[in-house]
């Protein structure tokens, strides 16, 4: 790629990323709807555990889920 070709594509992506971070402002996110009735808000111990611990525990889960169906499968040698 020359660089003229470089700089075009450097200036879309720019211009790209520009126009949406000026079309989603969170200033609307302030303006509450009605019937909104948000609940209470998480601590910091249910916030790791739901978006950090929960997530490495299904992991671990499903690797080890993985690893136990595969060595089932492989063929036992004889010795």
């Amino acid at each position: 790629m020359d660089k003229k070709n470089a700089l075009r594509a450097g200036a879309v992506t720019a211009g790209t990323t520009l126009m949406m971070l000026l079309m989603t402002s969170p200033a609307l996110a302030l303006t509450r709807d009605d019937g909104d009735d948000p609940g209470p808000g998480l601590s910091v111990a249910e916030t790791l555990g739901l978006y950090v611990a929960a997530p490495i525990v299904l992991f671990l889960v499903i690797a080890g889920l993985v690893m136990v169906g595969d060595k089932s499968r492989k063929p036992q040698n004889e010795s």
